[in-house]
């Protein structure tokens, strides 16, 4: 009992910590200054408001082998397009057509919260990617753009007005490599090279007549040093240069895996989209809409758990009261855990989320209904509840288990919405598995309940008799 009480108590305080964790951090969680910034929840596009695209891809041109890495190029190039022009919270990813219809369209579903702009957003998305090829930038060069970049990074963490003698286009200036004439534009295509003579592949690297002259000179030029290939203003790798290359073409080696490999390819080719894409819908949804949702969202949550709590309490009793109090420790657990995996939150997932208090409503009224059943063949208390849980299980088990490969199978073939239902409602059935089982058994034996008595009698008694 004593071991039964300490668990009672420390999943009652975990509730309370958890509770208080999920106001503080949605209180405060998009103050800059707070403790808990970066804690509030992530609201997709549907209650945040925003823009929503979808591309239809043209793979026409494209091998049935092909498909697959091309269409992982296209979303990391579009993705990197987006991250860079300060989308918080983007989501870009791709769909097949329904597997009913038998559809083999690929499309890319590209969501920007808080850019009510659909013409820029289309604008941003629709832009060719830059790449470019840099040099080593002399020593002399680097040492004032390195200080004055130390000396703004300085005066922002004190929080002091940025001194005055900075030359702002220092801050902007790469410290360690200087663009040259070589770009994208003169690359005519990278791919993989098994048959470099190494156990590693290696990248090939093949530029028009006009690219390979600018390319010999600059090999010829930095020879021992690096060349830094640069895409969106990012690296993605520095070779060095072994010798002068007059032949246009070229070849990165390392200990590169083939994915990694393939990986880097993509990069490359990403010079200009790797697959043609064509905008077949916009949508734009409004921030007073998406709000107006989130609180329809929200009071309908709060109505159903009253609800059921008044539900309980009334109906089963101590049992009942002790099912709410496990409730709510499943409520603020996923409230938590929400926060913590990064769950994007949509109207349909807060829907899944309410669907599974039901669902823990339900295991606990199947346990309870077990408890009455063998107090009514003469069971005692103690025997009763352990025998009921325990007879429940299976049911419990069984029911949520098949909740859960729905779930699955949801997230595998749904689109984007529907995976944020599917998702919201695997992790609650999960949690309520855990806390109709676990939490309320354990806060049930705490109370060391024995015998008959007419107190008892009442406490677990069914219905409104007395």
């Amino acid at each position: 009992m004593f071991r039964n009480r300490v668990l009672a108590i420390m999943f009652i305080l975990l509730g309370v910590l958890l509770g208080a964790f999920v106001y503080y951090s949605e209180v405060s969680g998009a103050d800059k200054d707070s403790f808990w910034y970066g804690w509030a929840f992530k609201l997709g596009l549907d209650l945040k408001g925003g823009t929503y695209l979808v591309y239809k891809a043209d793979i026409s041109k494209l091998t049935p082998g092909t498909v697959a890495d091309s269409m992982s190029s296209l979303r990391e190039v579009i993705e990197r397009r987006v991250n860079l022009f300060g989308v918080s919270e983007p989501l870009v990813q791709n769909e097949q057509g329904s597997i009913i219809s038998g559809s083999k369209e690929q499309r890319l579903v590209v969501e920007l919260p808080g850019v009510a702009d659909v013409s820029q957003a289309v604008a941003m998305i629709g832009a060719t990617p830059v790449l470019e090829f840099k040099t080593e930038r002399p020593e002399a060069e680097s040492k004032p753009i390195l200080d004055a970049q130390k000396k703004y990074r300085d005066a922002v963490d004190k929080k002091l007005p940025v001194p005055a003698d900075i030359d702002p286009k220092l801050l902007l200036e790469d410290p360690y490599y200087v663009s040259t004439d070589l770009t994208g534009r003169y690359l005519e295509k990278a791919s993989i090279d098994f048959n470099s003579g190494s156990i590693s592949p290696a990248v090939s690297l093949q530029f028009t007549d006009e690219g390979g002259k600018i390319f010999a000179d600059l090999t010829k030029a930095n020879i021992s040093k690096t060349i830094g290939v640069y895409l969106d203003g990012a690296p993605i790798t520095t070779p060095v240069v072994r010798e002068e290359i007059l032949s246009g073409k070229a070849q990165i080696t390392g200990n590169f895996t083939p994915d990694e490999a393939k990986t880097l390819v993509g990069r490359l080719n990403a010079g200009a989209l790797p697959v043609p894409i064509e905008l077949i819908s916009t949508q734009n949804v409004g921030a007073t809409l998406g709000q107006e949702a989130l609180g329809q969202n929200i009071r309908a949550g709060i109505i159903g758990f009253l609800m059921i709590a008044v539900f309980l309490i009334v109906w089963y009793r101590l049992p009942g009261l002790l099912a709410t109090v496990s409730l709510s420790i499943y409520v603020v657990l996923m409230l938590a855990l929400f926060k913590l995996i990064g769950v994007t939150l949509t109207a349909a997932g807060i829907a899944g989320f309410i669907l599974t208090i039901g669902m823990a409503v339900d295991a606990n009224i199947l346990i309870f209904e077990r408890i009455k059943e063998e107090l009514s063949v003469g069971r005692n208390l103690e025997d009763a509840i352990r025998e009921g849980f325990w007879r429940a299980w299976e049911s419990i088990r069984d029911s949520n288990l098949s909740t859960i490969i729905t779930a699955v199978i949801l997230f595998w073939f749904g689109t984007s919405l529907i995976r944020g239902f599917a998702l919201t409602l695997a992790i609650g059935v999960a949690a309520s598995m855990f806390t109709a089982i676990t939490v309320t058994r354990t806060i049930l034996n705490s109370f060391g309940l024995k015998g008959t008595g007419p107190v008892l009698k009442f406490l677990f008694g069914h219905g409104l008799k007395l």
